[in-house]
């Protein structure tokens, strides 16, 4: 199709494809700009739930207007230059980025840190627009997160798009979406929500960390295994001076059970932007599903929580049975005695 025309665009080159669709570098002849042209696939036009699933995307990303989100111009359908005429063709024309994938980006080499947090906050910005529009992406992966000329993150293809007040096209037990991002409630092919969109974002924030998925196996079924059954390998013991927050923040997103991760993306931004303002910090947070860092304030320790409780409860005992054996209240402290503070 490199060089004819569809409707208005002509199209420049094919610059990626999916099971969703083909996309070309195209250009708009009445307004003069470069776009990204999505179409539905030639063998794809048969099934009507394609079809179905194509424009339902088209409309749920068409309601997103943010600077993390690939815009959408156009939906409509057209015969491509030089096709007969039964060959209409669904397309979208989006946004062009012109930049590289994240996932390409992670294969050129570590990321500093910050780097890492700076593009997680973004695309989680981009997360919680959608889900607060009730529109679920179902598909996060660092290939479909793009890095413009300036390194800005933009979420493309909401080519799984769901949205949460309509009813589930999918046939029970499809898992649509990248396997090695999958949560486990998706892998099983059960009903998902905004809480998927977080779990492959953990997959994404571990990926541009380490440089390797948390879940591997040699084939989807040990995929999908590892994915239900074991824990990654901490951040900590793969790439030196990572926050502990941050391994904090992954093992709660990692969380097996929908209810026991972040609540919204919101929460999550919150706890990101902490991890940026006090990156050192040794954490020993609560595993609250509510919790996030915001709400945990500074330790005037650096030994771990659980020790200062146990050697609280060792003093206080200590007192009571020298009080007892002795019969007598104690000494009055001198001004030269040690004093130091237990903060719980």
């Amino acid at each position: 199709m490199v060089g004819t025309k569809l409707s208005h665009y002509t199209i420049d080159a094919e610059i990626g494809r999916g099971g969703m669709g083909i996309v070309y570098k195209a250009t708009d002849t009445k307004l003069d700009r470069t776009v990204a042209l999505k179409l539905l696939p030639s063998t794809a036009l048969t099934n009507q739930d394609d079809r179905t699933r194509f424009y339902r995307e088209a409309k749920a990303a068409a309601q997103l207007h943010h600077p993390h989100i690939a815009s959408i111009f156009e939906i409509d359908e057209a015969i491509p230059e030089g096709s007969s005429s039964d060959d209409l063709r669904p397309f979208i024309a989006m946004e062009f980025i012109d930049g590289q994938p994240l996932e390409t980006r992670i294969k050129e080499g570590p990321m500093v840190i910050e780097e890492a947090i700076r593009i997680a906050t973004e695309i989680a910005e981009a997360l919680k627009e959608a889900h607060e529009k009730g529109i679920v992406h179902r598909d996060i992966k660092s290939a479909n997160v793009m890095l413009d000329k300036n390194a800005r993150a933009k979420v493309l293809d909401f080519g799984l798009a769901k949205t949460a007040q309509s009813t589930m096209l999918t046939r029970m037990g499809s898992t649509m979406g990248t396997i090695a991002y999958m949560s486990p409630e998706q892998a099983r092919g059960n009903e998902v929500d905004h809480r998927t969109d977080l779990w492959a974002l953990g997959v994404v924030i571990y990926e541009m960390i380490t440089g390797t998925l948390p879940f591997g196996g040699d084939y989807e079924q040990a995929i999908v295994y590892s994915i239900m059954n074991e824990e990654p390998k901490p951040l900590t013991a793969l790439r030196t001076g990572v926050p502990m927050d941050l391994e904090w923040i992954t093992n709660k997103l990692f969380a097996k059970e929908a209810s026991s991760r972040y609540n919204s993306a919101a929460d999550l931004i919150v706890d990101l932007k902490n991890v940026v303002h006090r990156p050192s910090r040794v954490s020993s947070i609560s595993a609250s599903a509510h919790h996030t860092l915001a709400q945990e304030p500074e330790k005037k320790t650096t030994f771990p929580s659980w020790m200062a409780y146990a050697l609280g409860a060792l003093l206080l005992t200590g007192g009571f049975i020298a009080g007892s054996l002795t019969g007598s209240p104690p000494a009055p402290e001198s001004q030269d005695s040690f004093r130091f503070t237990l903060t719980f």
